[in-house]
């Protein structure tokens, strides 16, 4: 298989490189939360560190199985540290070590080294990583690969490889399968997978119809306002009754395991979050095509869908914005300057362009406003929004 660089990640890695603090790469099942660690340890020797500061465990592997004790990990991660050198240590599906927090809370008070580790959703959950490391860490979100690593030395065209990106899926496995037969077998035993043993053990869900319920609403609503009461009115109006906590604990649990992102609102003219009304974002489209299908007139959303996840990679905080009774797709901050987004299947037609300029010509600052749109049209002015082609744009 052709190793694509994740090359994002590996830049925020290197930015939080000999910080005091512990890096956790948290993200979906079969993101490559490994495989990221093992690119990021070839970026670190090719910049001068020697094979012999590096230690890297992945208890998945029986050959670390008597390492599973923590006293018995930090006694041999303790052997082989070099007093002299910085050290850098890897732990990946650290759940498996019991108490393995005591182990790492010891060798973090070292002055000298610098850990990573990955944990499966099931049993690390963001929640639960700030119980238990209070503080002492960053968290770096995996998603599955953006549009521009997909057509990493691809032959295709850019539209025919975002098409495929679309109706297959984003998954890295998912480019060794030969055909979309293959792709969809699996994606249905990751997404059971990620539904039996991140959300239904984990959380103790006992009703798999109303968490599949759940998952196709969801998956049929990116990109529109959906609240907790909405979807409880759906499901009642499904012959389903179900409390809205229920509902609640169920959507928690679908964004806690990465399937889908919930975005806020923000009232840009008050500069404040919104309470209700957020929008939801499937991790990856092949699972959506997999469960609901593609449906007409979804074109646009699946495309508002994978520049917010484009956005969430480049590590904007994302939210929707408001602008009065208008609606602006996406304030992306970052350093806490915004940059807004409309997203657009096309603006060809003089009245949809108009409709998706406007909200954008009432914000009153100077920060940067795009305009993404799939029309293969160079870069075009609007006074001084910036309208794109959204292949171009994912591509950059």
């Amino acid at each position: 298989m052709k190793q694509i660089p994740r090359s994002a990640y590996l830049a925020q890695l290197a930015a939080w490189r000999d910080k005091q603090i512990i890096k956790v790469i948290t993200g979906i099942r079969r993101s490559d939360k490994s495989t990221l660690m093992a690119q990021y340890q070839q970026q670190l020797l090719s910049v001068g560190v020697k094979p012999e500061q590096i230690q890297a465990y992945n208890f998945e592997d029986l050959a670390n199985e008597p390492l599973l004790d923590y006293r018995t990990l930090h006694a041999r991660v303790s052997e082989r540290l070099l007093p002299d050198s910085q050290n850098y240590l890897f732990f990946d599906e650290i759940q498996m070590v019991s108490d393995y927090q005591s182990a790492i809370d010891s060798l973090f008070l070292r002055a000298n080294v610098d850990i990573y580790l990955t944990g499966a959703n099931a049993y690390l959950l963001s929640s639960e990583i700030a119980t238990l490391l209070s503080g002492r860490y960053v968290e770096i979100r995996l998603l599955p690969l953006s549009f521009a690593e997909y057509c990493y030395r691809s032959p295709l065209s850019a539209e025919e490889n975002y098409r495929r990106y679309l109706s297959l899926t984003s998954f890295p496995y998912g480019l060794q399968l030969p055909d979309a037969e293959a792709v969809r077998e699996y994606l249905d035993g990751l997404y059971s997978t990620v539904v039996l043993k991140d959300i239904v053990s984990r959380r103790k869900l006992q009703d798999m119809d109303l968490l599949r319920r759940i998952v196709c609403f969801l998956s049929d609503n990116i990109g529109n306002l959906t609240s907790i009461k909405s979807i409880a009115n759906n499901l009642l109006a499904g012959g389903r009754k179900v409390s809205d906590h229920t509902v609640e604990s169920y959507v928690l649990s679908l964004t806690e395991c990465f399937l889908f992102y919930r975005i806020e609102r923000y009232d840009i003219r008050g500069k404040e979050r919104l309470k209700t009304g957020h929008k939801y974002y499937i991790t990856d489209l092949g699972i959506r095509h997999l469960l609901i299908g593609l449906r007409g007139g979804d074109l646009g959303h699946l495309l508002e869908n994978v520049v917010c996840l484009e956005l969430l990679r480049r590590g904007y905080q994302v939210m929707v914005g408001k602008m009065g009774d208008a609606e602006i797709d996406f304030v992306a901050l970052k350093s806490g300057q915004p940059t807004y987004f409309q997203v657009a299947l096309s603006v060809r037609d003089e009245s949809t362009l108009k409709r998706e300029l406007t909200p954008l010509l009432q914000v009153s600052d100077h920060y940067p406003k795009y305009l993404l749109t799939l029309d293969p049209d160079p870069l075009i002015l609007h006074d001084d929004i910036r309208q794109f082609y959204a292949l171009d744009w994912l591509l950059t």
